[in-house]
């Protein structure tokens, strides 16, 4: 991880390029609970950005953590794969109470002012769940539903950290899925075809990652955002068409003028 001043540069050299939002993902974030929190504020506070979000898959959340940052973060998006314990323990997602977790934090964001919103990858163990009952208590302003997606040299066989292979699923699988769910409001389909190099990815030394097509690019701390960027694969159009643009900034909460003196 790099020390915070170089983030803190690197961030800033990606604002003067351009940047309108920033989504923290990992891994898991909260494993650096105050660096998080001081990138949080620095990308709101210092560099003005539009919109800041976090990916979690909720475990290591605390309220007090909320208490002093919330202010200064948009979106929160929590991994929720099934509204089942026993599939989620199948999936490798907690160990038992991970929807306990996932619906208190749902509430926590509402009452810190954080949009709330839901990541589920649809797989081998949860592609034929209904899940609307479960959204409609939780109620995300958004619910991306990925296809599991395998990344070839990163989750396709045993060589590598994980192996996704036992999760694919056909489109076919996927479709079925989406129709079963896309009369939610917050519903948002996102395939394999939609999701390949449609994201500006960095790693934590500021690298673009060029996921399955090519090698990283240099870092932009050392060459810059324009000369990184020129070596970096995005899809715009498959980006617009995965709705990469949407409500992403929180609306204030408004004072009440009767506690006005």
């Amino acid at each position: 991880m790099l020390p915070k001043e170089n983030a803190k540069r690197g961030l800033k050299l990606l604002a003067e390029a351009g940047m309108r939002k920033i989504n923290f993902a990992g891994g898991e974030p909260f494993l650096y609970p105050a660096f998080l929190g001081e990138l949080v504020r620095y990308c709101k506070e210092d560099l003005r950005l539009e919109s800041v979000s976090i990916v979690t898959n909720g475990s290591l959340v605390k309220e007090k953590w909320l208490e002093t940052y919330a202010k200064h973060l948009d979106i929160m998006a929590v991994s929720c794969d099934s509204f089942n314990e026993s599939t989620n323990m199948l999936i490798g997602r907690g160990k038992g109470t991970h929807l306990e977790t996932f619906v208190n934090l749902s509430q926590l964001c509402r009452k810190h002012n954080v949009k709330f919103k839901v990541n589920t990858v649809v797989c081998r163990y949860n592609f034929d769940e209904d899940m609307n009952a479960g959204i409609e208590q939780v109620a995300p302003f958004r619910w991306k539903c990925f296809q599991v997606l395998v990344v070839p040299g990163e989750n396709d066989s045993s060589a590598t950290l994980r192996n996704a292979q036992r999760f694919v699923i056909s489109d076919e699988d996927y479709r079925s899925f989406c129709e079963k769910h896309e009369h939610q409001k917050s519903f948002v389909p996102e395939s394999n075809a939609v999701m390949k190099s449609s994201y500006l990815i960095l790693d934590e030394y500021m690298r673009f990652l060029n996921k399955g097509v090519k090698e990283a690019t240099k870092s932009i701390l050392e060459v810059g955002v324009p000369a990184a960027m020129d070596n970096v694969y995005w899809d715009d159009e498959s980006f617009a068409r995965r709705g990469g643009e949407y409500d992403w900034q929180k609306e204030e909460k408004k004072e009440d003028p009767s506690l006005d003196f």
